[in-house]
């Protein structure tokens, strides 16, 4: 199996150096007007690598890729839902970043003993992770076993190897997962643009 190239980038650096300065001493950003602050790490994967990478419906559809197939809304939200059921855009954003912080990073955090120790954009790139594939499996994969050791490079392109959807390679995923594209920040590039 080739092992893909992770690089650091302006764009990323900046999106990171822009949580940074939002969230300041307190280490919280609040995403919208009158939203309880979430962690920076939360803020920096919600807003720049699973609302460009999900996209969002309104509207409960189901997602066929999925094995077995599964109701989804707003940005991949799979919870509580049926079919018919609409959402607001301010419903979504605030979904989105209560599901991210208590249900993905809280599990990451009691998997990850050096939680808080380690790089922001290795960090966001977990969260990232855990929505996209399942927070069990994220901590149990080789990405969170080198990052429990401190291996934040090798963790960057250990995540990468979740490119696949209903048993197959998925280009837009492999995008995801790497070096993004012409408009959206890959977790592989945030994440190596931090630990490099």
């Amino acid at each position: 199996m080739a092992t893909l190239k992770l690089a650091a980038s302006k764009r990323a650096r900046a999106a990171i150096a822009a949580v940074v300065l939002a969230a300041g001493a307190s280490g919280t950003v609040a995403l919208m007007p009158g939203a309880s602050p979430v962690p920076d790490d939360v803020a920096l994967a919600v807003d720049v690598l699973v609302k460009p990478w999900e996209g969002r419906s309104l509207t409960a559809y189901l997602d066929t890729i999925a094995k077995p197939p599964v109701w989804t809304i707003c940005d991949g939200d799979t919870t509580n839902l049926k079919p018919g059921m609409v959402e607001t855009p301010e419903g979504c954003d605030r979904r989105l970043a209560t599901k991210v912080a208590r249900d993905y990073r809280a599990k990451l955090v009691a998997c990850i003993p050096n939680w808080t120790k380690a790089p922001l954009s290795w960090r966001a790139m977990m969260d990232s992770l855990a929505w996209n594939i399942g927070a069990d499996a994220a901590c149990s994969s080789m990405a969170a076993r080198l990052g429990r050791a401190g291996h934040w490079q090798e963790s960057c392109v250990a995540a990468t190897a979740f490119n696949r959807a209903g048993g197959r390679m998925v280009v837009g995923l492999a995008r995801r997962r790497g070096m993004g594209d012409a408009t959206r920040i890959g977790e592989g590039e945030l994440c190596a643009s931090g630990v490099l």
